[in-house]
């Protein structure tokens, strides 16, 4: 421990603190502009500076290490004053009229720095260069006269999200932040992740959909869970007026620590699916609306002299997007007390199938957790393409990359990492038993090189998504303790690891089945599931969305969208997680859960709340943390 005194306070702080973080935690707080607490320091805007006894100059507090005995001022008049130039400077180089900025009004970290240095002008006279706005993105604008050059947004895609997009071109007040080469944002290999716009301290990166929406300082801010896959990013949901504004990544969730994809930030807020707003029934060929009373007696009518007749009876599917509560009860209701025999899920178990099965055989979990990624000195994906989905696992990977982490990419396709790879592994046909034994044998020159890494590794993680085979899955599993490996599995929706516990794993089909009940929720619908439905001949949907399938109903019940749901879900890695309501309902609209025990109810049955013990009924893939 290193013992120093900031503004008289005596410390002892870690060896190896910054100056600004040993401030932060007595409770001094020290302006930044460049410093972001997820990023390496850069001490490139210089309105940290503190005096240091015996220091000829100023100092940069962020990249400043403690040392024994130091002694550190934060706010003498030669500090205040340097601040302030700074300041003027940075004013003085783009064009910063505040008020016609859209994050002006207490969103703006340059125009709040400069409040409280007590600054109401600047004495340099503007003298900028206009240069021009990039809107070619879907979802972001680029606005170069609102840039300070404190490169937080280069740092990020870089060190949070692996993707290095952005950079500078030309030098000093010329300088100028591009994408790639030079070319449109819209253009480049920007993946739309947005962790650029969240880590800019001014108006030069937005989110063009929020923009203009009100002062983020007057917003109502909601921790909850992304439900866009089974990763279970944590996230922050701003509403004004019970409207969605934006979503960002919490800083503190443990598991992605602030960084989320294009799936979790842009694509809910973008979503102008048209909502279903009263219970609906079919007269004369076309939907009507109607009361819950009647829409769910009409539903119980239909599936009472259905129960228990096999193929020529019910058929049930949910979506893994439903929270453990509602897809507890609808396993409950048409498994357990309606006697369906086609009871799953609308993933299929497709992610699921083979590990559930390897688990109950080897009668234990097998697989690791998300953090192994960070410290693996060498991944092998296999038949998964982590920038197309689950892709916060993917930029676990992929910024690694730099620091020598090695990738190896074994798949029949071509593969987004496949640039990134070390090794690309092609099997002819598909990553089966066979294949995968062979890639231990050393007969040829892939093999070869495939071992090699594998040798020269210590701390080895294989990756594996839907399409793995249980015998498949084996045999990674003994090439994994071979080379003392982890391995991790995908799990498909939000709650992919709960319906494979609950069973929810059947392949989907129809037979003769008579009545086909679909708890939606806020899920598109795939080509498919409406193929494979069009000819049911009652058809009952649970959903949040107009859609083909929706149409295509003879009851409809609306119900909540990812934003107002309550309810737990369980990730990919076995943690459980809570989603908390952002947005109140609007008011026909039922929870899920609410929705299929108000159907018990009116078929004299009920279902128990007991979800948790239900879980530890079938052995998990992974260690549960619940």
């Amino acid at each position: 421990m290193i013992k120093l005194t900031i503004d008289d306070k005596s410390l002892e702080v870690a060896e190896g603190t910054s100056v600004l973080n040993a401030a932060r935690g007595a409770g001094i707080e020290i302006p930044t502009l460049c410093e972001h607490h997820h990023l390496t320091p850069y001490g490139g805007c210089r309105l940290c500076l503190v005096e240091v006894e015996g220091a000829r100059t100023l100092q940069p507090s962020c990249t400043l290490p403690v040392s024994e005995g130091m002694i550190v001022r934060t706010n003498t008049e030669k500090i205040k004053t340097a601040r302030k130039f700074v300041l003027t400077l940075i004013f003085s180089e783009r064009n910063h009229f505040c008020p016609y900025c859209q994050v002006s009004g207490g969103d703006c970290e340059l125009q709040n720095a400069a409040y409280d240095e007590g600054m109401t002008h600047w004495p340099l006279q503007p003298n900028w260069q206009s240069y021009p706005m990039d809107a070619s993105h879907p979802f972001v604008i680029m606005e170069n006269n609102r840039c300070i050059l404190c490169r937080r947004c280069v740092r990020a895609c870089g060190e949070l999200v692996g993707n290095f997009t952005l950079g500078f071109e030309e030098r000093g007040a010329r300088s100028l932040l591009v994408a790639d080469l030079g070319v449109p944002l819209g253009a480049s290999s920007c993946i739309s992740c947005g962790t650029c716009v969240q880590v800019c301290p001014t108006g030069a990166l937005i989110d063009r959909w929020s923009a203009y929406h009100g002062r983020e300082t007057q917003v109502e801010r909601t921790a909850t869970t992304c439900i866009g896959c089974s990763v279970g990013c944590g996230i922050e949901v701003l509403t004004r007026d019970n409207n969605l504004v934006r979503i960002e990544g919490d800083w503190n969730a443990e598991l992605n620590e602030g960084v989320i994809c294009k799936t979790g930030r842009f694509i809910p807020v973008v979503d102008e699916r048209e909502r279903i707003l009263t219970p609906m029934i079919k007269k004369g060929g076309s939907l009507k609306a109607a009361t819950w009373d009647e829409a769910l007696e009409m539903a119980a009518t239909s599936l009472k002299p259905a129960s228990g007749k096999g193929d020529a009876g019910i058929a049930a599917f949910a979506s893994s997007r439903l929270p453990i509560e509602a897809l507890s009860t609808f396993k409950q209701l048409f498994r357990d007390q309606l006697k369906s025999n086609l009871v799953t899920s609308l993933d299929e178990g497709e992610y699921t199938r083979a590990s559930s099965k390897v688990a109950e055989e080897l009668k234990k979990p097998f697989e690791g957790k998300l953090k192994d990624l960070e410290t693996a000195d060498c991944v092998v994906s296999f038949g998964v393409d982590l920038v197309k989905e689950h892709e916060v696992a993917g930029f676990m990977i992929k910024r690694n990359i730099p620091l020598g982490t090695k990738l190896i990419v074994v798949d029949a396709k071509p593969n987004s990492l496949d640039n990134l790879a070390q090794l690309k592994v092609q099997p002819k046909d598909k990553i089966d038993s066979e294949f995968i034994k062979s890639l231990a044998s050393s007969n040829d020159d892939k093999s070869e090189e495939f071992i090699r890494l594998l040798t020269g590794s210590k701390a080895t993680v294989f990756v594996y998504g839907k399409g793995i085979s249980d015998s498949s899955l084996k045999e990674i599993i003994h090439l994994a303790e071979n080379y003392k490996a982890k391995v991790i599995g995908l799990k498909g929706e939000a709650n992919g690891l709960t319906a494979s516990l609950l069973g929810l794993d059947q392949e989907l089909y129809l037979k003769d089945h008579q009545v086909v009940y679909v708890a939606l929720g806020d899920q598109e619908p795939s080509q498919q599931l409406i193929k494979t439905l069009e000819k049911a001949p009652f058809l009952i949907v649970q959903a949040s969305y107009v859609s083909p399938l929706t149409a295509r109903a003879d009851i409809v019940l609306p119900v909540e969208n990812w934003a107002e749901v309550e309810g737990h879900y369980l990730n990919l890695e076995g943690k459980l997680l809570e989603s908390h309501r952002a947005l109140k309902p609007v008011e026909e609209t039922r929870s899920n859960d609410d929705a299929l025990k108000s159907l018990a109810e009116k078929l004299g049955m009920k279902a128990t709340s007991e979800w948790k013990k239900s879980l530890k009924e079938r052995v998990p893939a992974v260690e549960l943390v619940i």
